[in-house]
């Protein structure tokens, strides 16, 4: 038992415990309590605020704000840029092709949707919950799952440990240290997001992604620019694919002219690439030098920068999705839709669908079981729906590329659009994305141009505007299994890509009296948990920092 562990821990007991205030947790926790104002629901936020680590694209389709709460308008909703005309964008290295929207499936399109902040958002959901009575308690980091029995003498969800505090380097408590407190729920609902560390610990245990594909992900980056106002077009979206991954990678860019001059400028890598030379952060940079998104950035400034990875190994990755004493919600499920770049509105609408199964549960006075209902809920309504009949878009594109991809993938769904069926099955994704990097003696270095310092920026100078903090004397919160592999293993194996694929800087391999040595930055941290799941050797085990630590955004 570490020293740390002996200290008493106070406990607090509520109905529903909810890990994550975004989308997803927020709308289970609203829906709860227009159920029944008497159920006693607690939020529980790492970041510093709500919304302090909320980052997407981000345009919202508002299916499921519109079923949590049908008066948002009227209430003051931050949807205030409806999408006024749609782009799709084939690039070459200085010249773009348009792709029709015409050829397109309906769900492609986004009229009707909203290009929005979701911190913004989930800051406005926030309010309502508590309104209705919702505790809510930002700052407090959910860094344990506490566990028991349930009557079948299986593992059950009893609750989490939050708050804990004040920890040296070492683990040992400091001067300022906090023990936390134990938050027990008749039902926990774990809604961290992607890669979440308590939702992994729950999979793995449980074995709920026993039967199921192994989920995949992408890197998303993303800066806000203020642009010239002649350049700027409210509610204008702009997709492109091709240069410059090329066949390198999978992946692609957003442009939304978002309000107030602002455009949000992001980039997609799919994590499943193969060459450990690939530099997901610089292709990013590099594509803004395409003279389309050089020409509208050009005479502007950026104003925010963050990255996030993005569940998208969608339908056949989705693990079982409630346990005893529990659920998975959103994006610690894994609910994005693909090509359409969205997955807020399945975040929201997997809250409602957990919340009601749970009141429902409640109200015949059971606890700590299995909401099997919220399952069933899932796979057989609205969200279901939504990712089956894309189902095929992103293994089409792992294995046979972006034309083909293009092609039969559009067949695929516009088939699935019209009849509710996939004429192609399912296809399976096959190797975690870890397990598709190859080694380093394959592939070629590649040469990345130096940023110039106006459209591009190197990473230390970018996650400055991500308003990053750590306090430096706790734990690190980026845990190696085994503290050689890095220099034994993934250097010789696969020139270490860990200095590569953090977009933030975190990783580095240095001369130390002529022997190289791993260094982990974790200050520079945004908790996209790229490390955790691209590692070739999955050594990097990412865990929760003090609560309040980690990137700042505005309005990402």
């Amino acid at each position: 038992m570490t020293e740390a562990a002996q200290f008493e821990r106070e406990s607090m007991e509520y109905d529903v415990v909810i890990v994550g205030a975004g989308p997803a947790g927020l709308s289970a926790a609203i829906r709860l309590k227009q159920i029944n104002p008497e159920i006693e629901v607690v939020v529980l936020e790492k970041g510093s605020e709500v919304g302090a680590h909320i980052l997407s694209g981000a345009v919202l389709d508002p299916s499921g704000l519109n079923r949590l709460i049908p008066d948002w308008k009227e209430k003051g909703a931050p949807l205030n840029t409806e999408v006024v005309d749609d782009n799709f964008y084939i690039l070459g290295e200085s010249g773009q092709i348009r792709v029709p929207n015409w050829p397109m499936p309906p769900l492609m399109n986004n009229h009707g949707n909203y290009v929005v902040s979701m911190g913004n958002v989930c800051r406005w959901l926030a309010e309502r919950a508590e309104e209705l009575g919702v505790e809510v308690f930002p700052g407090m980091a959910a860094s344990e799952i506490v566990w028991d029995k349930g009557e079948n003498g299986a593992d059950r969800v009893k609750g989490v440990v939050a708050g804990v505090m004040g920890l040296n380097a070492d683990g040992t408590p400091g001067p300022q240290y906090e023990p936390g407190m134990e938050l027990h729920g008749k039902y926990v609902f774990i809604a961290e997001g992607v890669r979440g560390s308590l939702a992994k610990e729950i999979i793995n245990r449980l074995n709920l992604s026993e039967g199921h594909e192994p989920q995949k992900f992408g890197l998303g980056m993303k800066e806000i620019w203020e642009v010239d106002p002649a350049k700027f077009k409210k509610g204008r979206v702009v997709h492109t694919m091709g240069w410059p991954l090329g066949k390198n990678a999978g992946g692609g860019s957003f442009i939304y002219h978002f309000e107030d001059n602002q455009v949000l400028v992001g980039f997609v890598v799919h994590l499943n690439y193969q060459n450990p030379y690939l530099y997901p952060y610089m292709e990013f940079q590099r594509f803004k030098h395409h003279p389309m998104v050089a020409e509208l950035l050009e005479g502007g400034k950026r104003v925010a920068y963050g990255a996030r990875a993005i569940s998208e190994g969608g339908w056949q990755s989705i693990p079982e999705l409630s346990f005893d004493g529990g659920v998975l919600l959103g994006c610690s499920a894994g609910m994005v839709n693909v090509p359409r770049i969205k997955g807020n509105h399945n975040a929201m609408l997997s809250g409602i669908e957990a919340a009601e199964a749970a009141a429902a549960a409640l109200a015949e006075g059971r606890a700590g079981d299995r909401l099997t209902a919220y399952d069933e809920a899932v796979r057989g309504g609205e969200i279901g729906k939504d990712l089956k009949r894309v189902r095929n878009v992103k293994p089409l594109w792992s294995k046979l590329g972006l034309w083909a991809s293009l092609a039969l993938g559009g067949f695929d769904m516009w088939m699935a659009n019209l009849t509710g069926w996939n004429p192609l099955g399912t296809w399976k994704h096959g190797k975690t994305d870890a397990q598709a990097t190859g080694k380093a003696s394959d592939f070629q270095p590649i040469d990345y141009p130096r940023p110039d310092g106006k459209l591009s920026f190197d990473r230390l100078t970018n996650v400055s505007f991500s308003f990053t903090n750590h306090e430096e004397s706790q734990p690190c919160h980026l845990t190696l299994k085994d503290e050689t592999i890095p220099i034994a293993v993934n250097l010789p194996q696969y020139a270490e890509p860990a200095q590569r694929y953090c977009p933030a800087g975190v990783y580095e391999v240095v001369e130390d009296a002529g022997n190289p040595r791993f260094v982990i930055n974790f200050q520079n941290c945004v908790h996209c948990k790229t490390c955790d799941i691209k590692d070739p050797s999955q050594n990097i085990n990412w865990v929760t920092p003090q609560g309040g630590d980690g990137p700042n955004y505005p309005n990402m």
